[in-house]
């Protein structure tokens, strides 16, 4: 019997830094009330870039309710210096928060990004670009977002430490 491939029409691969990056922007222009990322080391070829922050500011801006979760789960490789999307979540530390992952979830190697409970780009390897980007399976997006969950309620920080999960 052959097996068929669960697909919505939506799911795209991915093979380079620009294809991701793109994926990651097209993410957070479609977000309307969260954005949640799992990432290494804020991996400033992604996160530090305009396509990436005009959508963000324009989602915090725009709505007051609007949350960006950020766990790192890196935190020594992260650069503190001069990265805009640092110097922007310290800034709107109302909608943004960040957090170091807990030691017992680092060993998980992947990378992604969350839009509300609909869009996801994902990365297996975050040492490497090929990935996935789904703007449509609800079913994968919530597995993803339920992982990032377990991890967020697992690695909280004090809240004098808001915004700045790093420096830990």
């Amino acid at each position: 019997m052959e097996q068929r491939l669960d697909t919505t029409g939506t799911r795209s691969l991915l093979a380079s830094l620009d294809e991701y990056r793109i994926a990651v922007a097209e993410i957070a222009t479609r977000a309307r009330r969260s954005l949640s990322i799992y990432t290494t080391d804020l991996e400033p070829q992604i996160y530090d870039t305009d396509l990436f922050l005009e959508p963000v500011k324009r989602l915090v801006l725009a709505r007051s309710h609007a949350r960006l979760r950020v766990l790192i789960s890196n935190p020594g490789r992260v650069s503190r210096d001069g990265n805009r999307f640092m110097m922007m979540a310290r800034r709107l530390t109302s909608y943004i928060d960040l957090r170091n992952v807990a030691p017992e979830y680092r060993t998980n190697p992947c990378s992604f990004i969350v839009a509300d409970d609909k869009a996801i780009a994902y990365r297996q390897q975050a040492s490497k670009w090929e990935g996935i980007v789904e703007y449509d399976d609800v079913s994968i997006v919530k597995r993803y977002l339920a992982y990032f969950d377990e991890v967020w309620a697992g690695s909280l920080i004090q809240p004098e430490m808001r915004a700045t999960a790093v420096d830990l």
